[in-house]
Parts: C-alpha cells; sequence; structure tokens
C-alpha cells in the first residue's frame, strides 16, 4: 500500500560544504559499559552505530560536540538529591558488602528489586561499575546537544546514547537511571517558548511524561505497545490526558499500539496527529526519542516497523524546520539499532545513503542481514482488519483530545500572555570539537590487523530472532523496556 510521503528536508549543507546544521554527540567511553551477561541493554550499540556513520562518510557531514559529561547539579532539575547522591556513591562492592546501601538502592530501584504484591524480582537496574560515570556521561550528551540547539547554530542535534525516558525523580526505571531527556527539554526550556516531546520507542515515555504533566510549556506525545496488561511500563492508555484540573491538561498525548502495527497503520496515525499537534501546540523546538524497539525483528517487542518507516517519524518532523534534538533510547537487536540510527543521521543531514553496508570493523555483526541497511521491509507484514479498526478507534480518541486542547489553549491565550522566546548567550563554537577522531580503536584494529576476533556474546545478541523474557531476564515476571 503506498503512502504519500513528506518532502525531504533541503541538504543541509552549503554547497562549498562551508556550513553544516547537524550537530552530533558521540562519548566513546559509553560504549565499554557492561550491564551484566543476559542482560538486554547494550550500551555498545552506540558504538556500532558511530562505527557505521563512520563507514558511510556522515561524520563529514556533521559538527562534533566536545564530550562534557553532566554535573550532580544539571541533573537536579530531574532528580532529588538524595537519589543522586545515592547514584554517585553506589558501587558493585559496596551494594554487595553492605547491608544497607542495598535496602536504600531497593528503595531506589536498583539492583535486584522485589515487587512485594506479586513477589517477582527484577533487575532491569543493575549495580554496575562505573554507574555514575555512565550517567553523567550519556546526561551530558543530551544537555550538550540541547544546549547547541540553544546557541541558534544548528538545526538538528543528535545524541544516540540518551533517550532514557523511564527513570523517575527518585529512581531508576526501565534500564534508565537518569532521565537525561528532562534535563535537556527543561535546557530547551530556557529559550523556547513551548518545547515538544515526542517519543516513537515501543515502550511508554512515562518518565518524561511525569516529569512535565503540570507544565503547560511542554507537551508530550507517546507511540507506544500497550496491551493494557503487562507490557511495561504499563501505562499509557489513550485515556490519559494529564491531570484533568490543571493548567497542562490535553498536553499529554498517548498513542497505544498493538503488536503487529507495522509501517503502514503506523503512519496512519502517526503523521495525521503529529500534524493535528503542530497545528494546536505551535512548538518552538522539537525533542523526539528514537527508540529502536519499535523495529522488527526486535527482541522483546513486535511493532514491526522497516527502519524506512521508523526514520519516516525523522523526516516528517524535520520537513517543519524547527530545531530539532534527536535522543536515543531501546532497541535490543544491535545490528539493528545501528543501522536505524545510522539511516536517521542520514535523514537528519538530508542525505541518501546505500543499502550495501560497507566494510568496517563491526561489519560481520551484519551477515545475518545480508550486510544490508535495510533488512527488513513493510511488503513482508501481514495485514489485519481487526487492528485497523482498532487503530481508527484510537485514532479518532486521540483527535478528540486535541480538539479539546485546541479549544482549551485559545482560552488560555486570551487569558495570559503567550511565552516568548528567551534570548540565552550560548558559545555554539565553544561546544564543538573541530578536530575529532571518527576512527573506533575496533576499527584501527580492522584496518591494521585484517579480520577481528570479537565476542561471540555480541554475535548472538546480534541475532535477529526474538527472544521471550524468560531467556532473557532472570525473574520471568514482565516484560522489560525501554
Amino acid at each position: 500500500m503506498a503512502m504519500n510521503s513528506p518532502p525531504p528536508p533541503p541538504h543541509l549543507r552549503a554547497a562549498d560544504g562551508s556550513e553544516k546544521q547537524v550537530c552530533y554527540y558521540y562519548g566513546p567511553h559509553i560504549s565499554y559499559i557492561d550491564d551484566g551477561e543476559g542482560h538486554s541493554m547494550v550500551p555498545n550499540r552506540v558504538a556500532m552505530t558511530h562505527a557505521l556513520l563512520a563507514a558511510y562518510g556522515l561524520l563529514d557531514d556533521m559538527d562534533h560536540l566536545h564530550v562534557s559529561p553532566a554535573t550532580k547539579q544539571d541533573l537536579k532539575v530531574a532528580h532529588t538529591e538524595e537519589y543522586l547522591d545515592l547514584l554517585r556513591n553506589l558501587t558493585p562492592t559496596k551494594y554487595k558488602h553492605d547491608a544497607t546501601t542495598r535496602a536504600s538502592a531497593e528503595r531506589h530501584h536498583l539492583g535486584v528489586v522485589t515487587d512485594i504484591r506479586t513477589g517477582c524480582t527484577s533487575h532491569d537496574n543493575p549495580v554496575i561499575d562505573d554507574l555514575w560515570d555512565y550517567c553523567l556521561r550519556y546526561a551530558g550528551g543530551s544537555l550538550t546537544a540541547a544546549r547547541a540547539l540553544v546557541a541558534g547554530d544548528y538545526k538538528v542535534a543528535i545524541n544516540w546514547s540518551g533517550g532514557m525516558h523511564h527513570a523517575g525523580d527518585g529512581k531508576a526505571s526501565g534500564f534508565c537511571y537518569v532521565n537525561d531527556v528532562v534535563v535537556a527539554v527543561k535546557a530547551l526550556l530556557e529559550r523556547f517558548g513551548r518545547v515538544l516531546y515526542v517519543d516513537v520507542d515501543a515502550h511508554h515515555g512515562d518518565g518524561v511524561q511525569d516529569a512535565f504533566a503540570e507544565e503547560a510549556r511542554v507537551m508530550t506525545v507517546s507511540f507506544h505497545q500497550y496491551d493494557g496488561k503487562g507490557f511495561f511500563p504499563g501505562t499509557g492508555s489513550v485515556d490519559d490526558v494529564g491531570d484533568a484540573g490543571g493548567a497542562a491538561v490535553y498536553r499529554t498525548l498517548n498513542v497505544p499500539l498493538e503488536a503487529g502495527t507495522g509501517d503502514v497503520r503506523y503512519h496512519k496515525l502517526f503523521e495525521p496527529i503529529m500534524k493535528r499537534v503542530m497545528e494546536v501546540f505551535r512548538p518552538d523546538a522539537v525533542v523526539l526519542q528514537c527508540g529502536a524497539d519499535s523495529l522488527a525483528g526486535d527482541r522483546i517487542t513486535g511493532l514491526e516497523l522497516s527502519v524506512r518507516g521508523h526514520a519516516r517519524c525523522i523526516r516528517f518532523l524535520r520537513s517543519y524546520d524547527l530545531p530539532l534534538l534527536l535522543l536515543g533510547g531501546g532497541g535490543y537487536t544491535i545490528n539493528h539499532v545501528a543501522c536505524c540510527w545510522c539511516y536517521e543521521t542520514a535523514v537528519a543531514i538530508g542525505k541518501e545513503i546505500p543499502d550495501e553496508i560497507p566494510k568496517h570493523g563491526y561489519d560481520r555483526y551484519y551477515q545475518t542481514q545480508g550486510y544490508k541497511l535495510h533488512y527488513y521491509h513493510e511488503a513482508h507484514s501481514s495485514s489485519s482488519n481487526v487492528l485497523t479498526k482498532k487503530m481508527g478507534k484510537v485514532k479518532q480518541t486521540v483527535m478528540d483530545h486535541l480538539d479539546k486542547l485546541s479549544a482549551l489553549m485559545a482560552v488560555q491565550s486570551a487569558d495570559t500572555d503567550e511565552e516568548p522566546a528567551q534570548a540565552v548567550n550560548i558559545d555554539a563554537d565553544a561546544l564543538v570539537n573541530r578536530s575529532p577522531s571518527g576512527e573506533e580503536p575496533i576499527q584501527r584494529l580492522y584496518r591494521l590487523g585484517g579480520e577481528v576476533e570479537l565476542t561471540e556474546f555480541f554475535i548472538d545478541l546480534g541475532q535477529t530472532k526474538q527472544v521471550k523474557r524468560n531467556k532473557v531476564h532472570h525473574d520471568q515476571c514482565r516484560v522489560p523496556p525501554l
């Protein structure tokens, strides 16, 4: 079934290559983090994405931001001091040998956590080596990218290591320790009157929604898999529109989807809904959480989007020519994640890249997909009239919510002055690394020594076969995030 796509954005570089309107953040230390054997989250996927960007020559089309970890003070806009102090001082040794530390960690959903209602245990947010450093680095990436947009020199800023949308003000959740999205949005609010947050991760963006539930200048829109039963995090019903008595009611918008949605049905919802959101809310900047677990072949979800279908969300929002912050998120078949975020970087830049994956240090991970960037196509998915009808009802309900928001905003605008954009003095040039090294150690080894033996652990994680929760997780109690 053919779909009418919005026009692609213009090429973002001048003809002489002198100006770049996309900036990019990558901190190599993030890829060294290990959540433990059997855990679904593999931060190394960010290094794979970076290596693929280098192989396609896309790194030269972007300005590279300095690696700039966040500070505790930066994170206090999103988290309690008690929680941050715990994260800063928590180590595997203290967790193992100090009962008081272990109890505090469990209260904040860190380490092995037992649900007193069900008796189930989970290990979604393990106590790992270099935990505090990891939190500072991925949150710092999103904050730096947001500041680059605030400075006004770029149209798009990217941090694929960010998008940890589940963390709450005083707790970890769903593989997310600190909520870099909240930190970034609050930085954008220093200049932009209204910020729109859009989430295309397969899991509901609950942490971000909760953080801005009473903020009328922020609208959160989440497209996510939802079954009303046990799919993590269990929130995000279409009827959840925020506090009915609050000033920000209807600025919370949820679009629940069912497994097997696929590209065509997805964009029959995404595009008309987002078009109406843009008309009603009229944002000054947009944040898009690009969780890649909504892709076909993900190990723990089932929305079944193609790489092109996923990237179409970026293409659509990019067409509005507003400052756009792109963040990562979920994604557990790591070769698919790298393909998706590489292609989406190309879309942000305004380039089309070949389907054939170039040879580079990680190319063996793509053998199972025939060394093709676009490993899956919508034509492979099945049709379902029942599913189409259900989604039609969801769309109508969401559009009704947007009509109510439109009426509400008209009244509010008549009663109050509009929040103007603020003048914020940030030196964009100081954020940029003018001589970045584009070659990862794994690429250098590959170039100098030929075939590199990489661990079978990552090869196993790269398989397209979906794995049930009880084969991946210890507790067998619920489906994991992100």
